[in-house]
């Protein structure tokens, strides 16, 4: 995030402060509260062993981050994904500080490559704010896409149904509902599209991130936090379940 002057930083925290939408859910503070339990996760991992068995069907898998997150927040779920035998993939833009139309552009351009190289449609696999990204790829690049997997991302709904959107605002210097790109999260795009929510999730309504029918193909209930997407054995099983159904 780059370094801003008085008048901007004045301008974000004003775009931070503004008021609670009126009659939109978000999670309860408790589920707040739960997401810190990923702060416990290098310890755990120490005793943890996940049983992955080896898939039938490899997939080349792009995976795309959360909002302030980059490609290390996703490294262990990557690893588990390529035990499987699967192929992943980064998305080579560091970290993920919110949305623009030059990032889809790069985004579009990673995902030719991968394409080209791997001369095969890829998985997009997006975690959050990722997840919203891989969406929107798959509706200007149908052809390059086998599937689309979105974790805790909220396509459905109200923007502010979530307990993020005010550092999104600070961090971006815009609107949560004013990205500077044409999008509409919440149309399916033309390809498979699987959505993984949780009703534990502190981050993100569950509503938000299940969606409706018509705004995807399938909708799939775990347990885990918004964090815990990305590296809980409940999710990975999740996402190997539906690399494996192709």
């Amino acid at each position: 995030m780059p370094s801003l002057g008085e008048t901007e930083l004045a301008r974000r925290i004003q775009l931070a402060s503004e008021p609670e939408p009126e009659q939109v859910s978000r999670p309860r503070f408790w589920r707040v509260v739960g997401e810190f339990q990923y702060l416990l996760e290098p310890f755990r991992r120490l005793f943890r062993k996940v049983d992955i068995a080896k898939s039938d069907n490899p997939s080349i898998v792009l995976i795309l981050p959360g909002f302030a997150t980059n490609p290390s927040k996703m490294r262990y779920m990557a690893r588990q994904i390529e035990r499987a035998g699967h192929k992943t993939k980064r998305w080579g833009l560091g970290r993920n500080w919110g949305a623009s139309e030059d990032l889809l552009t790069q985004l579009e351009s990673r995902l030719d490559a991968v394409c080209a190289r791997y001369d095969q449609p890829v998985v997009l696999l997006g975690w959050s704010l990722g997840g919203l990204y891989a969406r929107e790829l798959a509706k200007r690049k149908p052809d390059c896409i086998s599937k689309v997997i979105t974790m805790g991302s909220p396509f459905s709904g109200s923007p502010r149904a979530n307990n993020v959107w005010r550092a999104y605002q600070f961090v971006t210097g815009h609107r949560v509902d004013q990205a500077p790109i044409e999008a509409d999260l919440a149309h399916k795009p033309p390809v498979e599209t699987v959505a993984l929510w949780s009703a534990n999730d502190g981050a993100i309504h569950p509503r938000s991130a299940a969606g409706y029918p018509g705004e995807r193909d399938r909708a799939v209930a775990l347990r885990c936090t918004h964090m815990g997407f990305s590296y809980s054995t409940e999710a990975i099983g999740a996402v190997l379940e539906e690399l494996e159904r192709g």
